[in-house]
């Protein structure tokens, strides 16, 4: 898979395009043993840290800046694109109900971030959009999980009442954020008053998305949603508990972690195709084709009239209230619709359908609704993720904002650091200046130091000086360095600097600290 991946980098081909072409081809080769793609793995063992570094990565400010937009995605498109496809499937398939057409509309509404962010890799979009795709992916499998729930009970029992389905969707999404939340703050405290280091805090970090996760499943709540509003909580408290060595440590496992959990589950797609044309029959595979390219237009089509209504009607209601974009125009709208590539959670939802009714009967459809649901992540993944570059390059939109550049935001933020520093330096520490050659001349900080080290390194009077020196050149950079740290801070709440221009320097301070420590160790 690693070779793979490489390959596909080589090409400059989305990974997980690439990987589910691999399976593809890999699984029709004779001999190549049937792989069952468990939904417990997917739910259960990928899902969540996924969901967790996702949380992790986003911006805080522009989720919430966002808001509006990220809402009407992750809840109005898929409940939208669920009733089109519930009442397209019992119009066109024959014996389907409207349970069993909403089951399968929950089941391929949620687009794939992993997907949707490894194509745009290579083809970036403005910033503002990319935030508003990555708040959606971070709701919108929980609001399409939850309708699968409901859609599946109603199939089952053949009993659906509209108001309860709503209270208990009510029920389910306050008590999962509340859950989430709850191990937040539980984790802000061990991470604050227990004496922990790097590798604790990473073992806590990894276990705390299984904890939430399994704690609202036993309830009947929503996982999803605890993972990503404890997500959430625990990526903001990180800047402020967590040390700089279990930032930088944990920084490079969990993306490690990540890459490996989504490179295999894109592969394992594509190794489903012959478990799935058994399932469905040769006989009825060409009228299942076609019933599934015509519910995937539909999803395509539903997707891309919702993006071109909200920005008519974020157009219209900016006259009355205050919005974050008032014209976002149709360029960004097609582009995000576009940009709704199926994927994983989707394929575990459909294998996720029991095989029997609980009287025992064969849970009706079940096969067409797991070919349709691959088709789809097919078509929408290889056709889409392919064609969404091309189509960035065409249409070249433009930011729904104007905001300063990248480059602008880091020299504003880096002079004031850089600022900072020197008055902490000339105003507290002066008399520290006059005694120490490494404070003096800090722009020649190199050769001084192979200067000391040289002294250090020999037998006689000077060496416990030199020593002495590097000490003192490290408690006082230390105090220089937290002085920044906090100015850092500050630049959090503002509005006008990105949350990951801020990282980026606070992964500069996290790296010179971790040097400075080096040296004394």
């Amino acid at each position: 898979m690693s070779l793979l991946t490489v390959a596909a980098q080589k090409a400059k081909i989305a990974y997980p395009i690439f990987l589910v072409l691999a399976g593809l081809c890999i699984s029709l080769i004779p001999g190549v043993p049937a792989i069952h793609l468990e939904p417990e793995l997917i739910f259960i063992v990928i899902l969540p840290p996924v969901l967790f570094d996702a949380a992790h990565e986003i911006s805080l400010k522009s989720l919430w800046k966002w808001r509006r937009i990220i809402s009407v995605m992750a809840l109005g498109y898929v409940l939208f694109t669920a009733t089109a496809v519930a009442f397209v499937s019992v119009w066109i398939i024959p014996g389907f109900t409207l349970s069993q057409g909403f089951l399968l509309g929950a089941i391929i509404s949620p687009p794939d971030a992993s997907a949707v962010m490894a194509v745009l890799k290579y083809s970036r979009l403005p910033k503002s959009t990319m935030a508003i795709l990555e708040g959606e992916s971070l709701l919108n499998d929980a609001t399409s999980l939850t309708l699968f729930r409901f859609a599946l009970v109603a199939i089952s029992t053949q009993h659906f009442i509209w108001h309860e389905a709503f209270t208990g969707f009510g029920l389910v999404v306050i008590s999962g954020i509340a859950i989430g939340l709850a191990f937040g703050g539980l984790s802000y405290a061990i991470y604050k008053w227990l004496p922990t280091d790097a590798n604790v805090d990473i073992a806590i970090s990894i276990a705390l998305p299984y904890l939430m996760y399994l704690s609202a499943e036993a309830v009947n709540s929503s996982g999803v949603l605890a993972v990503v509003s404890g997500g959430l909580l625990v990526a903001y408290q990180t800047h402020f508990v967590f040390s700089h060595k279990s930032r930088l440590k944990s920084a490079s496992l969990w993306s490690s972690i990540v890459f490996i959990l989504n490179a295999v589950v894109f592969f394992l797609i594509g190794l489903q195709l012959p478990e799935i044309i058994k399932a469905v029959g040769r006989s009825g595979l060409a009228m299942a084709t076609g019933y599934a390219l015509i519910i995937t237009f539909i999803v395509i089509l539903v997707r891309l009239l919702a993006g071109l209504f909200s920005s008519v009607f974020t157009t219209y209601i900016s006259r009355y209230i205050t919005v974050a974009a008032k014209r976002p125009g149709w360029r960004i709208p097609v582009l995000s619709s576009w940009a709704g590539m199926r994927g994983i959670v989707s394929l575990a939802s459909a294998s996720a359908i029991p095989l029997l009714l609980p009287d025992g009967q064969a849970f009706p459809h079940r096969n067409l609704i797991l070919f349709i649901t691959f088709m789809v992540i097919l078509v929408t993944l290889i056709g889409q993720g392919l064609s969404l570059p091309w189509m960035i390059r065409i249409l070249d939109p433009k930011p729904l904002e104007d905001l300063k550049s990248d480059h602008q935001q880091l020299l504003e933020i880096e002079l004031e650091l850089y600022q900072v520093a020197a008055e902490e330096l000339n105003f507290n520490h002066q008399q520290d200046i006059d005694k120490n050659v490494l404070l003096q001349y800090r722009g020649e900080y190199l050769k001084h130091k192979l200067q000391i080290l040289k002294d250090a390194n020999s037998d006689d009077g000077t060496r416990q000086k030199a020593m002495q020196r590097l000490e003192h050149f490290r408690e006082i950079m230390a105090k220089v360095i937290n002085r920044e740290r906090l100015q850092l801070h500050s630049f959090r709440k503002k509005t006008e600097y990105d949350d990951d221009i801020v990282a980026f320097v606070e992964h500069r301070l996290d790296l010179e600290e971790e040097q400075l420590q080096s040296d004394k160790e």
